[in-house]
């Protein structure tokens, strides 16, 4: 099984999704270990002193005034999780909870938490033993961190809760440390604070979704190159020079992708045919344009996914020189806008496909195809319904694409008066990035169809190959009206597994 070490640097985006998606195991570096202890002999020392330090010797938030005894700082810890363990809702699935507990144990090791080694060993251990706490969908506002997510996990570290265990039934967590001989924590000075205050789930949500959206974009160019051949579109406007002069990088990229995909078309360059056309619509003929405007928005969106692997997120933090500083790191705006600006680029992706699904199955515009793609057009309806739900789709995520960074809720009595509602943009995203999948999904299986009905033209070897492994995956070609709904969840499996790229790439060599 695969391994991530984590050290004091961070770690990389394949090492977040490894252990989130993968079960990749964990082992902490020697470097994170001594790191750990040094910043813990700090925060030590500064509990032994009769100052308060905030997170140290004080309570949080708008309680940070008060000066906690010795006696009672135990306790303290103890109390900051249990009470933040207020999520509601819908559980989040296992691998964001997996995400989340990662990204909090590379930051721990940062050595700028002060947290005790052993803690983190048991972070480590909850991890590799594939015990994930039960976190709830509601109660992060982005700001001081995922609060309540963070503090389910935190609960469950300290053996109370409830906890899924690697067979996936949900269980209390003090019985599911025991089996795998997992000691619970007694959480001593700042540990608590520091296992809460992070963007960590945020953060994994954008890093999966990342993950995701590349496979889609290219899945887009070619759904879009299917389409443009169904639609006997031209190729011209993909030429690299017309591209060049415009040189957005992810416009030049979808555009060679698409060329790629056509390459020896029988179908391309008919416009001129029985209909002439000067140019094709917007959405066969901007297609680089609108996919490529979202490539670069992934781009940015992956440069702030990088600087924040590589952040300590906490509050206060311990510095080299000694210090306990408060800061405001713990911020989500960052992530936050990225995750919006993501949603927003997948809704326009996906409303460009669903216009070139309308365009196939209508008869006024779709050159020669049936009504709907029917096989007998009044008895058979084809796959009209099937854009109904393609449009409820889109629809749906052009509510999503409403930033939720744009938002502000003040919470703590007015010390937190401003917060990023980063953790529900990232939920919104990941219901975006599904509802693409479906959407692409739609548009492959009305074009393939398209395309079969194309009697006597020949499609570019890339587009057969598609449709042959899409055929073999068990979606039918035309015919008569059949039950829809299985057809087209077998199309958004080989859409969402990449089994429609690997079809394409395997004539066309990698896509970009």
């Amino acid at each position: 099984m695969h391994t991530v070490v984590v050290g004091t640097s961070g770690v990389t985006a394949s090492d977040v999704l490894a252990v989130a998606r993968a079960d990749a195991r964990i082992e902490l570096s020697e470097e994170a270990l001594t790191a750990l202890a040094a910043a813990r002999g700090i925060v030590d020392a500064l509990a032994a002193k009769p100052d308060p330090v905030y997170g140290v010797s004080t309570g949080f938030g708008a309680l940070a005034t008060r000066h906690i005894s010795q006696e009672l700082r135990t306790q303290l810890q103890r109390n900051i999780v249990r009470s933040h363990a207020a999520g509601m809702g819908p559980r989040v699935e296992r691998e964001v909870v997996r995400a989340l507990m990662f990204l909090r144990l590379k930051t721990v090791c940062s050595g700028h938490t002060g947290v005790r080694p052993e803690v983190a060993q048991t972070m480590a251990d909850l991890l590799n033993a594939g015990i994930t706490p039960v976190v709830h969908e509601y109660g992060s506002l982005g700001c001081s961190g995922d609060l309540a997510p963070l503090s389910h996990c935190a609960l469950t570290l300290m053996g109370e809760g409830e906890a899924e265990g690697p067979d996936g039934v949900v269980r209390p967590a003090a019985e599911l440390l025991a089996e795998h001989g997992i000691t619970p924590v007694e959480l001593r000075e700042k540990e608590g604070l520091a296992l809460l205050n992070g963007t960590d789930g945020m953060l994994g949500m954008l890093l999966m979704a990342l993950a995701d959206l590349d496979t889609l974009y290219k899945a887009a160019d070619i759904t879009a190159a299917l389409s443009l051949e169904a639609l006997l579109g031209t190729d011209k406007v993909l030429a690299s020079e017309l591209h060049a002069i415009r040189p957005h990088p992810g416009q030049g990229a979808s555009a060679a992708n698409m060329l790629a995909v056509l390459t020896g078309s029988g179908l391309t360059g008919h416009h001129q045919d029985d209909a002439p056309r000067v140019q094709d619509a917007y959405s066969v003929r901007c297609a680089p344009q609108v996919a490529g405007a979202g490539r670069d928005t992934l781009a940015h969106a992956r440069l702030v996914a990088e600087r924040e692997l590589a952040s300590a997120v906490d509050n206060p933090v311990v510095l080299p020189d000694g210090r306990v500083e408060s800061n405001g790191n713990f911020h989500g705006a960052p992530v936050a806008y990225v995750l919006d600006f993501c949603a927003i680029a997948a809704a326009d992706l996906a409303s460009i496909a669903e216009r070139r699904t309308d365009r196939l199955l209508d008869k006024n515009r779709s050159h020669g195809l049936p009504p709907f793609l029917a096989d007998d057009p009044g008895v058979d309806s084809g796959l009209m319904i099937a854009q109904y739900t393609q449009a409820a789709l889109v629809s749906e995520m052009k509510r999503l694409a409403v930033p939720a960074s744009a938002d502000s809720i003040p919470s703590s009595a007015m010390q937190e008066d401003h917060v990023s509602m980063g953790w529900s943009a990232a939920r919104k995203l990941r219901t975006a990035v599904d509802n693409l999948t479906r959407v692409l999904a739609i548009e492959l299986y009305a074009a393939t169809r398209a395309i079969e009905l194309r009697e006597g033209l020949t499609p570019a070897p890339a587009s057969q190959a598609a449709i042959t492994a899409l055929r073999k995956a068990g979606v039918e070609g035309p015919g008569p009206d059949r039950f829809l709904a299985p057809d087209l969840a077998v199309a958004d499996a080989f859409v969402r597994d990449g089994r429609l790229l690997a079809a394409v790439e395997s004539v066309t060599g990698p896509l970009a």
